[in-house]
């Protein structure tokens, strides 16, 4: 019974104690669900869609392609900001960052609420360890089957693991969280203190072998967990990214990506998301290349914005809050 007890835990709040896979995305670091970019050498507009519509792009509703583009472009007017029927770059990713900080803010206060039931200023890691797995006390804890693995997490690392981010996020060391030391908890890559444990449980994921580095053959296997049988010729896009790692990602050719290198490739100085994303989207829907986009342009590219599943715009569009 104990033991099916500590498995419902975890399952039920794998989510919660188990870093999502948006904090330890190692090609780009940042709240962008568990999507990449690119998969494959293949484009991923479930990328673009979340980038472009944050947390609206959680809940997909069935939609015919006439409906994803009526109530797509109720958006565009929301983001043409003058009004004057062109989508500027400047306004496209202020709406990018708008909405992710809007999925930020809204994520930080339903945890909040949910974790903290007493509603007090701040929240203390027993609270919290309570709310999330079931239990407030380390005798407790030290009672769990700690070979007992879920999704390749025994119990006691993820506890661990949440510990030590806690700790990093708790400023003043006293065990609890304010608000915002919460937020820098839930969301590391978000902050600049943060950054270190970031790079250190993105390296705990991929090292298999566990001495402190990643290999090729990690690198590979951690973005590309699904290489043909031994034997078979690897495909293009495999080799472009032992490329990538042999060239750009191991700066010292020593074999092995160490700490600094790790934090080079997920956590790259100056990369602008929003930005980035902002221009990508320009570039794929600007067809007079003008370096701006109309409502037809974005229009005739719908399904690189919202698809024909597209996202429940609802909330959002009742909502007259200011942009």
């Amino acid at each position: 019974m104990f033991l099916c007890f500590v498995v419902f835990i975890l399952v039920h709040n794998l989510t919660f104690a188990i870093p999502k896979q948006e904090e330890t995305n190692h090609k780009i670091a940042n709240d962008l669900g568990n999507k990449e970019h690119y998969q494959n050498e293949e484009h991923n507009k479930e990328y673009d869609h979340e980038a472009f519509l944050g947390e609206e792009a959680k809940t997909f509703d069935q939609l015919t392609p006439e409906e994803s583009q009526k109530r797509l472009s109720i958006i565009i007017d929301k983001i043409d900001r003058d009004g004057d029927g062109y989508i500027t770059f400047d306004e496209l990713k202020t709406w990018i960052i708008y909405t992710q900080k809007k999925y930020l803010t809204n994520d930080v206060n339903k945890q909040w609420q949910t974790r903290n039931v007493e509603g007090n200023d701040k929240i203390t890691w027993d609270a919290y360890r309570k709310a999330v797995y079931g239990f407030s006390h380390d005798y407790e804890a030290s009672q769990l089957d700690k070979e007992e693995e879920v999704g390749g997490y025994s119990f006691k690392s993820v506890l661990d693991r949440d510990k030590r981010r806690w700790n990093v996020a708790d400023i003043d060391g006293d065990g609890a969280l304010t608000r915002d030391e919460f937020a820098a908890f839930l969301h590391p890559n978000e902050n600049e203190r943060m950054k270190d444990i970031v790079v250190l449980e993105a390296i705990e994921d991929i090292d298999k072998d566990k001495d402190g580095k990643i290999s090729l053959e990690e690198y590979i296997g951690d973005m590309f967990p699904d290489l043909l049988e031994p034997g078979e010729e690897l495909p293009e896009w495999v080799k472009n990214e032992k490329e990538q790692f042999s060239k750009y990602r191991d700066k010292n050719h020593d074999g092995v990506l160490d700490n600094d290198e790790v934090r080079d490739w997920i956590l790259p100085e100056g990369f602008d998301h929003a930005d980035a994303e902002a221009r990508h989207l320009i570039y794929e829907s600007d067809s007079d290349a003008d370096e701006k986009l109309t409502k037809e342009e974005i229009l005739n590219k719908y399904d690189l914005f919202v698809g024909s599943q597209a996202t429940d715009f609802g909330e959002a569009l009742a909502r007259h809050d200011e942009f």
